[in-house]
């Protein structure tokens, strides 16, 4: 009785019946059940470069199976009928631990990227191409604000022309702002002890 019970659970038990085929798993894990495993335990790593890590090794088992059934498929015969069902189980288990190491991650992927990857194009174009279009608005703002300075500068020499005691008040208050806003600025920028606060550069 018991060697029977040891037969069941040490090995998959294959039946067939009509067009379909069952397999029954063991108790003894695989590689990927127990990597399917571990996924559903709570992790004590809540790092998003960790679990998109593990989302990333958890894609390349998954190719790798789909590799192993491709070769199974294409070399297929009688023999072969167990190990293409031990696979498909295997694929089944690791695209569920796909699906659960997913849920850690809040990854936010543009569409124009995933058009890139389905057009067969190197989706690092969409990086390039937001930082021309960045590089192009910014010389665009720039082309503006150097306007408007012209703008001011030319309104002041005709006021100055027009207006020069008043030109003159404006310009004494525009000190006394500019000057105040300079002290105020420093003193954020000094700490308790009476050393000044030094930017990091990264």
């Amino acid at each position: 009785m018991e060697s029977s019970q040891n037969t069941v659970v040490g090995t998959p038990q294959v039946s067939g019946g009509g067009n379909g085929m069952t397999i029954s798993q063991s108790n003894d894990a695989s590689p990927v059940e127990s990597t399917a495993m571990n996924a559903s335990t709570p992790n004590p790593i809540d790092d998003p470069k960790h679990n998109l890590t593990q989302v990333i090794n958890s894609v390349q088992k998954t190719l790798g199976i789909l590799h192993q059934l491709y070769l199974t498929v294409s070399s297929f015969n009688v023999a072969s009928q167990l190990p293409l069902l031990q696979r498909l189980n295997n694929l089944v288990l690791e695209l569920d631990n796909v699906s659960k190491l997913a849920e850690k991650c809040n990854i936010q992927v543009p569409m124009e990227v995933l058009n890139l990857i389905d057009d067969g194009k190197n989706p690092d174009e969409f990086t390039k191409d937001v930082i021309n279009n960045c590089i192009a608005k910014n010389q665009i703002t720039k082309g503006k604000t150097d306007a408007f300075k012209g703008l001011r500068r030319h309104l002041l020499e005709e006021l100055e022309q027009a207006f020069p005691d008043e030109v003159e008040a404006y310009r004494d208050i525009r000190a006394g702002s500019a000057a105040e806003l300079k002290r105020f600025a420093q003193a954020q920028s000094m700490l308790p002890n009476g050393d000044v606060k030094v930017k990091s550069e990264i």
